[in-house]
């Protein structure tokens, strides 16, 4: 890139190859994209969403109704449609549902944007002016927010069934909600008066074959591994199990030793020690009563031949993250010295067994007390039901997890959206510049929830609005639409119901993504080396979002 300098000298500031938009040009580019991503998964909101297959390069195909799992398989390019995908993930990590709302909503806060900027409205006023619309829809939506009770399980199993639907579960919904009611409540903790709740204590496993009513909720872990000698015990009841966090194998030495044999005797004793010491360390294990071992790392061959003579079942290579939750279901504690293993350190199940699922041999340990880790087993007729049922269930987790621990709820189906907007349509009128005219924009950002809801649903978007205004100014806040019957009916009495951190977040995500890419003036871009340019030319893999 060059420049004249006073005297029409050439003055280069950046080297060859090198991209650079300013200040309209780069915005009206980066709201582009950023309204591309939106659009992409604008058509799969609410119940009657549609999906979306994605092919990777190695031909393997996700079908997917989720926003954030489709913004991830897709290969995005363009960096300010980057920062829209974040949007996704933080509303994933945060909540685990309304991905493809804060999308959307982002997406459409951009396009009003972009109306005001033709206005000649500078972008600092529009990010100042959304802000204070931000901080008013949040007020709005707390005002809406109805108290729920944790053991209201009714409740949370709406919340649920509304996570759900629209997700390819639908047959399911009914059972699959309550199990998901049952496994959150079962890992909840209560702290200082407060439910906390950590979903990596969820485990889900998947196994195509049956059908989604065969999924099932396990008071403890399975774990997909199998025992590892054929003549130990495939099942053992009232299991003391052992959490082993070392190898059950003679240690090599730490140094590079050499270790020179001068006849067969000497060899002889070598065999008999390393063979008494893996005795000793079974024998150890043996002791404090233990029946079934769980092993972070390896077991020598020899290990497990004594190991099955002693009755004990044994699995090796188990996964850190499993043996945490085998921890915090049997109650057992992870030792990382075989000498270090007492009683005191087993843990307890009903039943440790070894079955097969869908030809796969997987361990079960089931029947533990109060455990504090559990595991959903979920089955399905083909892998992408499977996969997509794995998806509707972890974002009914979310949901059910963050009304727990928030203890609120709204009415879904675009009630909030609608509220939100004449509430804030009221309020611009207070507020004084030109920051008035954002505020209005962000109130008619806002309906593109309830107007998508309708689209998706095949209702004509603007006889909807129009009805539920209506409803709205006569008070009746908790309207909004019934996309089964195409119509405007009391979203609670329906049981659509969110928790309100999905609202909240959703519009503070969208916000801040929208106002980041609002005030980015200039965009310098290096190109790629060229070397990634003829291999993108030669694969044919050039289009970019």
């Amino acid at each position: 890139m060059a420049m004249l300098a006073g005297d029409g000298r050439q003055v280069l500031i950046l080297p060859e190859g090198y991209q650079r938009f300013v200040g309209r040009d780069a915005q009206r580019m980066n709201i582009m994209a950023a309204r591309v991503v939106a659009e992409t998964v604008r058509t799969t909101l609410g119940p009657m969403g549609m999906d979306k297959m994605l092919v990777d390069e190695m031909g393997d195909v996700v079908v997917t109704n989720d926003g954030v799992t489709i913004l991830e398989e897709m290969d995005i390019e363009h960096p300010a449609a980057k920062m829209v995908v974040e949007v996704a993930k933080t509303q994933e990590d945060e909540v685990g549902d309304g991905t493809t709302t804060a999308v959307v909503l982002a997406g459409e806060l951009l396009g009003k944007a972009e109306d005001l900027l033709d206005q000649d409205i500078h972008p600092t006023v529009i990010t100042r002016g959304y802000r204070l619309a931000q901080e008013k829809a949040e007020e709005v939506l707390e005002e809406m927010a109805i108290d729920i009770d944790p053991d209201d399980e009714e409740m949370l199993k709406k919340i649920a069934m509304t996570a759900m639907t629209g997700k390819g579960v639908e047959t399911a919904r009914d059972y699959l909600a309550e199990l998901v009611v049952k496994a959150v409540k079962q890992v909840a903790e209560e702290e200082d008066g407060e439910i906390v709740i950590d979903t990596d204590n969820i485990k889900i496993e998947k196994k195509e074959g049956g059908s989604l009513e065969d999924t099932e909720l396990i008071y403890g872990i399975v774990i997909d591994k199998e025992k590892v000698h054929p003549a130990m015990p495939r099942k053992v009841e009232d299991a003391k199990i052992a959490l082993l966090n070392c190898p059950i194998e003679v240690k090599e030495t730490e140094t590079d030793a050499e270790i020179r044999i001068t006849d067969p005797e000497q060899l002889q004793a070598f065999i008999e020690e390393e063979e008494r010491m893996i005795r000793e360390m079974v024998d150890k294990i043996a002791e404090t009563g233990a029946n079934v071992v769980f092993c972070q790392k390896g077991i020598d061959d020899l290990a497990q031949h004594y190991l099955a003579k002693k009755g004990i079942l044994a699995v090796r290579r188990v996964k850190k993250s499993d043996m945490e939750k085998l921890a915090k279901a049997t109650g057992g504690r992870i030792v990382t010295n075989i000498d270090d293993l007492t009683e005191d350190d087993l843990g307890e199940a009903e039943v440790v067994e070894e079955r097969k699922v869908a030809g796969d041999k997987m361990i079960f340990v089931e029947g533990c007390k109060n455990p504090k880790a559990v595991t959903i087993l979920v089955r399905g007729g083909t892998e992408h039901v499977v996969d997509e049922a794995e998806r509707a269930i972890e974002d009914a987790i979310g949901v059910v997890a963050a009304a727990l621990e928030d203890g609120k709820v709204v009415p879904g189906g675009g009630a909030p959206e609608v509220e939100v907007a004449r509430q804030l349509r009221k309020y611009a009128d207070a507020v004084e510049g030109r920051e008035q005219l954002a505020v209005e924009a962000f109130a008619d950002a806002m309906e593109v929830i309830p107007r998508t809801l309708a689209e998706n649903s095949g209702l004509d978007p603007i006889d909807v609005l129009v009805q539920l205004r209506a409803k709205h100014e006569e008070g009746e806040v908790e309207t909004g639409i019934d996309v089964f019957e195409g119509d405007v009916k009391n979203m609670l009495e329906e049981g659509v119901v969110e928790p309100l951190r999905v609202k909240t977040q959703a519009i503070s995500s969208a916000t801040e993504a929208a106002e980041l890419i609002l005030r980015i003036d200039d965009v310098i871009a290096a190109r790629k080396l060229e070397k990634e340019e003829e291999e993108e030319e030669e694969s044919g893999s050039d289009v970019e979002f």
